[in-house]
């Protein structure tokens, strides 16, 4: 087992991670290359936990759901979770990877219920957790899904994995200037209104001491780099 800098920790994915260069959907080389590195972690002996947004799925039905009502969409983002969970699930095993669906939203015939006990057990015996339909509930996004599992679950970080390789003080993509920030504190992520994660997924990591470390999905190894400790992307935390 290598030197790990946690022992357990979340990993939260966005839908768009799995469209690679796809406007929506769901690419199979991305999925690949991302089951890699996730089978590559797992190897390591850390106990993970995923929670993956609907946007790549959701995106494609967006101009429908415009004028509905907002539950409603919630919901159907939600299903979009489902999507993701299982197909990613379907990567993992065909390489091997012992993994677990548990829904927050019961459709037992695809996916266990979400129960915390249960939770934890698999992950003792090493299966890689996958979360899905969110908080089961609408006007909450995976991001908040994603903090509040963390702390059920007793994950030690939360690993927010994006397209850019940290938090900036602007928006990299626009601004060649845009300055990254090596360690923020949670208020200063709240207060400067950094794109890290939404107000309330800070605010309960904040609330509950609970890190997060966010680097760039896309560079090959960086899951396996920052489970280990290295000083990469931007860590927040309460200090």
């Amino acid at each position: 087992m290598a030197d790990l800098r946690f022992k357990r920790v979340l990993l939260k994915l966005s839908g768009e991670a799995l469209a690679g260069n796809e406007p929506y959907g769901i690419d199979p080389k991305a999925m690949d290359i991302l089951s890699q590195e996730l089978e590559n972690v797992a190897g390591l002996g850390l106990e993970m936990v995923l929670v993956i947004g609907g946007g790549n799925i959701f995106r494609g039905v967006s101009e429908s759901a415009k004028g509905m009502d907002r539950a409603s969409a919630d919901y159907m983002g939600m299903l979009a979770t489902v999507f993701n969970a299982l197909a990613v699930q379907d990567a993992l095993e065909k390489r091997g990877v012992d993994t677990r669906v548990l829904s927050a939203i019961s459709m037992r015939e695809v996916a266990e219920p979400f129960i915390r006990r249960r939770a934890i057990r698999h992950l003792e015996k090493g299966r890689v957790v996958i979360c899905a339909a969110g908080t089961g509930n609408p006007y909450f996004t995976t991001d908040t899904a994603a903090a509040l599992r963390a702390m059920e679950l007793r994950c030690q970080a939360i690993f927010k994995a994006t397209k850019v390789d940290g938090v900036y003080d602007k928006d990299p993509v626009n601004n060649p200037e845009a300055t990254m920030y090596k360690n923020l504190t949670h208020m200063e992520a709240l207060e400067r209104r950094l794109r890290v994660m939404d107000s309330t997924a800070i605010s309960l990591a904040m609330d509950n001491d609970l890190p997060i470390v966010v680097f760039n999905l896309f560079a090959q190894g960086n899951i396996s780099r920052v489970a280990q400790g290295e000083d990469i992307g931007t860590t927040v935390s309460g200090g």
